[in-house]
């Protein structure tokens, strides 16, 4: 009999953390449109970064097994070749966090803010491919030994649908669907390449999906108990703020404290 996939809630760096994206900060592939009033960028966002353990002891109330964790590169790296440490010591003091509680801890590395220094347009450009293959060897030395697991692109035909195809995200090309071959082509090579290195490939989740939170109780129930996959990834457990955010999340806060505010019958599908 097949088991259920693992359910695991999505937290994703961007936009919950804050500090991204403003004089000073890390900057991401958003800062010029960001910079020119296009849009607004996350702001102080939820100030995850420096209070991810009180949301993340309202997870096990959620009854789902773990989390997703999006380590944002360009805080890790925020110019080529220059490491921040600190940044290192915080998310691997998360992830840690996260285990004490019984939580499982797979971790992202790509979902859709890169740094800046790697381009807007970062996956038609070949020499980012090793830049990639560094940062996930370096993930994986740094976590190995906390996370349950590793995933390189959230969701990588997002990236090259909201990219290259309708503008809604960087590089903001509209229909260049040429472009959209080569960079969806040059993704799936990264991952595979990844899944074949013997050190990255073994720490990866093979099978896993994405569902919202927008989706019907049927649907999510359907998807819960699908046996094609390893991990199902809910999105998201904070609504976050900026260009990424979701529009709707599993927590909310009140008064300084983070509660459960989705409805019993959601919860019941997840369940």
């Amino acid at each position: 009999m097949n088991e259920r996939p693992r359910l695991l809630v999505t937290l994703e760096g961007y936009a919950v953390e804050g500090g991204f994206d403003r004089a000073s900060e890390p900057m991401t592939c958003y800062s010029p449109t960001i910079a020119l009033g296009r849009h607004s960028g996350p702001g102080a966002a939820d100030d995850l970064w420096h209070d991810y353990e009180r949301v993340l002891d309202v997870v096990p109330s959620l009854g789902c097994d773990g989390v997703r964790l999006t380590l944002e590169w360009a805080r890790i790296e925020p110019h080529d070749a220059e490491i921040d440490d600190r940044a290192l010591r915080r998310y691997l003091a998360v992830v840690r966090h996260a285990r004490s509680l019984g939580l499982l801890v797979t971790i992202a590395l790509i979902d859709a803010a890169w740094p800046s220094w790697l381009g807007l347009e970062a996956w038609l450009l070949p020499w980012v491919v090793p830049h990639v293959f560094t940062h996930a060897r370096r993930m994986i030395d740094t976590f190995g030994d906390d996370a349950t697991g590793f995933v390189v692109f959230t969701q990588p035909q997002e990236l090259v649908t909201r990219g290259f195809l309708l503008a809604s995200a960087p590089p903001w090309r509209k229909s260049a669907l040429k472009d959209a071959s080569f960079a969806s082509a040059q993704i799936a090579r990264i991952s595979q390449a990844l899944l074949d290195d013997e050190s990255v490939g073994p720490r990866l989740v093979r099978r896993s999906a994405v569902i919202s939170l927008d989706a019907s109780s049927s649907d999510l129930a359907s998807a819960r108990n699908a046996s094609d996959v390893d991990e199902l990834y809910v999105r998201s457990l904070l609504r976050g703020t900026g260009p990424t955010s979701v529009g709707v999340g599993l927590l909310s806060t009140r008064a300084g404290q983070w509660r459960v505010s989705a409805d019993e019958e959601l919860l019941s599908a997840l369940r």
